[in-house]
């Protein structure tokens, strides 16, 4: 994939850390090979797999040999100083530092329900921002016999941008007829469930799912979480409100053998009342019945996957 200087200025600023260092490679056009050279004559020794460990995110470089090489890698790719460090959470003094948070989008331009949201998040307590943003965001949907949105599935890496985060917030929008009170959201790795708020009026329900650890800045968190509803009437859409950029995001709608749509599209907003662009049509598996969208570098704003039943 291209990156653009746009693009570079842009993920350094955001980060997470593998994307910003993919994203100087692409743009100064110097293979691993050619900057593990750069880095030997700077005295630095660093084997090609490291390196490519990680621009994919496999592996953070920690040890004080990586970040003397992180720190001759701004050097190599003609980066600002302390722009790479930064995202590893690391102080120009090398030690542990405060990760700056990304800029944000409200929900207020990403949710028609965010007074209910906001309401809720006041009555646990919580900031409206988390403490979090998107590392990778996998998400299965299944809509069911009767056309309704029967559940989700998440596969969820967040890293946190200020110390002590130890929870996420899901937040479910129910369609139209949906009833709160019988949805259920469950902890299915590396986390449980706390306090469930619901909006009855909204169909918003709101789940803390309470992690293992408690989190530095900079740190990353894998988990899982599902929620079951089949509440409502038939859907037509999935949303996905994004606050921050970066990140991959992964979406795959599911149907019922019985209950299959004529036709599907993805399609990206910038706010929840602007109109809907980048529209392209999905194929539905045959085999499988489903539809996907997969978005490598997410941007603030909102992504989902509509459909036509008739």
């Amino acid at each position: 994939m291209g990156h653009t200087e746009a693009d570079l200025a842009q993920v350094l600023h955001t980060g997470p850390f593998h994307l910003a260092l993919r994203a100087a490679l692409s743009v100064r056009g110097l293979p691993l090979q050619r900057v593990q050279h750069h880095l030997a004559h700077r005295g630095i020794k660093v084997g090609v797999t490291s390196l490519s460990y990680w621009q994919q995110g496999a592996r953070r470089p920690q040890r004080p040999e990586s970040l003397r090489a992180v720190r001759a890698l701004e050097e190599v790719l003609e980066l600002p100083g302390h722009s790479l460090t930064r995202l590893l959470g690391v102080g120009e003094g090398g030690g542990r530092a405060e990760v700056e948070r990304p800029p944000a989008r409200s929900y207020r331009s990403l949710m028609e329900v965010s007074t209910a949201v906001e309401t809720l998040l006041a009555e646990l307590e919580c900031p409206l921002d988390g403490g979090l943003h998107t590392v990778g965001h996998h998400e299965r949907v299944r809509i069911g016999p009767g056309r309704e949105l029967l559940g989700r599935d998440s596969r969820h890496a967040v890293r946190a941008h200020r110390d002590g985060v130890d929870r996420y917030l899901a937040i479910h929008h129910g369609d139209r007829g949906c009833d709160p009170s019988r949805v259920r959201v469950s902890a299915l790795e590396n986390c449980r469930t706390g306090r469930v708020r619901r909006h009855h009026e909204s169909g918003v329900v709101i789940a803390e799912l309470l992690f293992d650890a408690r989190l530095r800045a900079g740190d990353t968190y894998f988990f899982g979480y599902g929620v079951e509803d089949g509440t409502a009437g038939p859907s037509t859409e999935y949303v996905r409100g994004f606050t921050y950029a970066g990140g991959q995001y992964v979406l795959q709608v599911r149907f019922d053998e019985g209950a299959l749509p004529v036709r599907c599209r993805r399609f990206a907003q910038a706010t929840t009342g602007a109109p809907r662009g980048a529209r392209t049509d999905l194929t539905l598996s045959g085999r499988h019945r489903t539809v996907h969208l997969v978005e490598q570098g997410v941007r603030p704003g909102i992504l989902g996957i509509d459909w036509d039943w008739d």
